[in-house]
């Protein structure tokens, strides 16, 4: 059973657990244009970019590596760092519900997920807890969650995924009765605290977006605002599974943050990869120049 590209990936707290998502981002962003691999040296450059110290960046890069959401690989006598398989399916997965964020319609009904595990294996019980509520599933019942029906697929693939799929039985349909849908879904998922992480997001990435397009930006400057800015917004997209926006309050902020989102990839993206190419490039050619001198 794999775990901990779920969890390294998730919402930990803390300096440490925001470091290592930031370190993710990072490797998410660069290594897979880049054959899978960057360097420790490129890594610890880009995030001295971003203000972290480089010991810290390197405890941080280890502790990855134990939890196997990183693999030690040399490549051309350089030390560096591969992002694991199982990582890798976990980031192909969140690139769809990060980039190409779907919203579901009433029509689309809802999955309900069941599950009994029994007290001696307690770890899996905590295991489908921990899936179903970063797929975005909602409580309707103790051992019963819910979902969007447009969840069906993603759900089937991380449970199987994760050697889960033994405990439970899924189903779809639409609500046949009883109680209004919209008090319903204000009982199942916490839309106040959800509500809230769209208002900070865009409280702190309205200005970002302002400056980007009111004066020029450097490549680097690009690169400092974006890889936090998309950190943040990563965890997001799990803790709102694109529920129907008939039943969620009106004017509903998460709408206007996602096409701030959008918006800031769009003006950032670019200028960000950019610079990273170039200080991963850089780095590459100080490797190989020593050993051109030698050649002469």
């Amino acid at each position: 059973m794999t775990t901990e590209p779920e969890a390294a990936l998730g919402n930990g707290r803390g300096r440490d657990a925001r470091l290592a998502q930031v370190i993710i981002t990072l490797f998410g962003l660069c290594a897979r244009a880049e054959g899978n691999w960057l360097s420790t040296a490129s890594v610890v450059a880009l995030m001295g970019d971003l203000g972290a110290d480089a010991q810290a960046v390197r405890s941080s890069i280890s502790r990855l590596k134990r939890r196997g959401v990183l693999v030690s690989e040399r490549n051309a006598g350089a030390a560096g760092y591969s992002l694991s398989e199982s990582t890798l399916e976990v980031l192909a997965e969140g690139d769809v519900r990060i980039f190409q964020r779907a919203r579901a319609s009433e029509e689309d009904g809802w999955i309900l997920v069941v599950f009994s595990v029994p007290e001696s294996e307690r770890e899996h019980r905590h295991a489908l807890r921990s899936s179903l509520t970063r797929l975005g599933f909602g409580t309707a019942a103790p051992g019963v969650w819910i979902g969007p029906g447009i969840l069906a697929r993603e759900t089937r693939q991380t449970l199987e995924r994760r050697g889960l799929s033994g405990y439970v039985d899924m189903f779809t349909g639409g609500h046949l009765g009883f109680g209004d849908m919209r008090s319903k879904v204000r009982e199942w998922w916490d839309l106040s605290e959800l509500t809230q992480l769209y208002a900070d997001f865009l409280q702190r990435y309205r200005p970002v977006l302002y400056q980007v397009t009111s004066g020029g930006i450097t490549e680097q400057e690009a690169f400092a605002l974006y890889v936090p800015m998309l950190t943040e917004w990563r965890r997001l997209p799990y803790r709102d599974p694109g529920l129907p926006l008939s039943l969620l309050p009106p004017a509903w902020n998460g709408e206007a943050a996602g096409t701030l989102f959008g918006e800031l990839n769009e003006a950032l993206g670019p200028l960000a990869h950019k610079h990273a190419l170039a200080v991963i490039h850089g780095q590459r050619m100080k490797r190989e120049r020593p050993s051109s001198g030698r050649g002469r």
